[in-house]
């Protein structure tokens, strides 16, 4: 054999390969019929998707060990032994991608542009450095995000729901007051416009909280509406899921915890009171807003939340992309492992359910509203 071939054979199974520092990877993700993981460069932002077996070799990457090191714990997992091409493949691959300490560092990437769209549908950013601004207003309400406050405001929240569900034909009959007033109409409009740009703030700062990042804060607008929005980036990535629960659902508390007020006044206030009317009326149109982004119907605050539930990655496309297979080559279908076609079946009659519902409910309070 080859001298200098066999020193480099000698040399590339010594090597004690590390990630670079700052690489993202995300949790087992079900995404069609395979399970996958996220990797992420810090700087770059490029992303690539790997299987369980590539994740099960890069997630011990931390320097200490080499091939020899690894191949008995790779062979005890997966019953097979860990080939030295198969080794060096998934090294080549990492370096490409500047994924191992030593790399060259790629580019980072581009900002986005300030402004996209035209007059009368866009973006525009509004901070130069999102996430040092969503860093400070954490820092100023850290205090109110312990589980001391933040958990008696849930109960109250959820007590305020239950109320509102047991009085719906009151506050059905205060929105109807409440849109024959049309001073009172407006500062409704008002408050819920400010409520849903607090509502993307707070995804930023819950972010900021659990470690995530926020990557943009700007106005969207489609003619004659405009909002805030706040990207939240790298919160996929996060290991706890409570932490992606709690960003994806900061938004509708924040919601809802600003209704408490209202609730609390309307609830003093006796049966037959002009003010209950149109707090009632108030009321309903607030809760409809915080809790509509709870359904878990793309591309909702709750759609994400049941992704991280589940452990999926893009659920409603890879059921859609599941249901069409089932038609088209029923024997491919049959192949995906039987959690993803339970998982995908049950979304698609969930899909159908809610939306037949939303229909439901839509149709009964405009006739509730038309007739009261």
């Amino acid at each position: 054999m080859n001298p200098a071939t066999d020193r480099a054979r000698a040399a590339a199974r010594a090597y004690r390969p590390a990630l670079g520092p700052g690489v993202l990877i995300s949790p087992p993700l079900l995404r069609g019929p395979r399970t996958v993981h996220l990797l992420k460069h810090p700087v770059s932002g490029a992303a690539f998707e790997v299987g369980p077996k590539e994740h099960f070799l890069i997630s011990r990457l931390d320097g200490t060990r080499t091939l020899d090191d690894l191949a008995p714990a790779y062979a005890e997992r997966f019953g097979r032994r860990l080939a030295e091409e198969h080794w060096n493949r998934l090294l080549g691959l990492l370096g490409t991608r500047s994924l191992l300490a030593g790399a060259p560092e790629p580019p980072p990437a581009a900002p986005p542009p300030a402004r996209t769209g035209g007059r009368w549908h866009g973006t525009r950013r509004l901070v130069a450095d999102a996430d040092r601004t969503t860093a400070r207003l954490h820092r100023v309400l850290r205090p109110l995000l312990h589980p001391a406050i933040q958990l008696p405001l849930l109960a109250a929240v959820l007590v305020t729901v239950v109320a509102l569900v047991l009085h719906t034909g009151e506050l059905l009959d205060g929105t109807g007051e409440l849109i024959r007033e049309p001073a009172a109409l407006a500062g409704a409009a008002l408050f819920l416009w400010f409520s849903i740009t607090l509502h993307e703030l707070a995804h930023g700062i819950a972010a900021q909280h659990y470690g995530g990042t926020v990557t943009e804060i700007g106005l969207r607008w489609r003619f004659p509406v405009a909002m805030l929005y706040c990207t939240v980036d790298n919160y996929l990535f996060l290991p706890a899921l409570r932490a992606r629960l709690v960003i994806a659902g900061a938004g509708a508390h924040l919601n809802m915890v600003l209704l408490l007020p209202f609730a609390l006044w309307w609830s003093l206030l006796p049966p037959g009171d002009p003010t209950r009317a149109l707090l009632a009326g108030l009321l309903l149109l607030g809760a409809v807003q915080g809790l509509s982004n709870l359904v878990p119907l793309p591309p909702l605050d709750g759609y994400r939340m049941l992704g991280h539930l589940l452990g999926t990655a893009r659920l409603a496309p890879e059921t859609r992309a599941y249901l069409a297979l089932r038609r088209s080559d029923p024997d491919a279908a049959a192949a995906y492992p039987r959690r993803a076609r339970r998982l995908y079946t049950a979304y698609a009659a969930g899909f159908v359910a809610l939306v037949l519902l939303a229909a439901a409910g839509t149709c009964g309070a405009a006739y509730r509203l038309l007739t009261g």
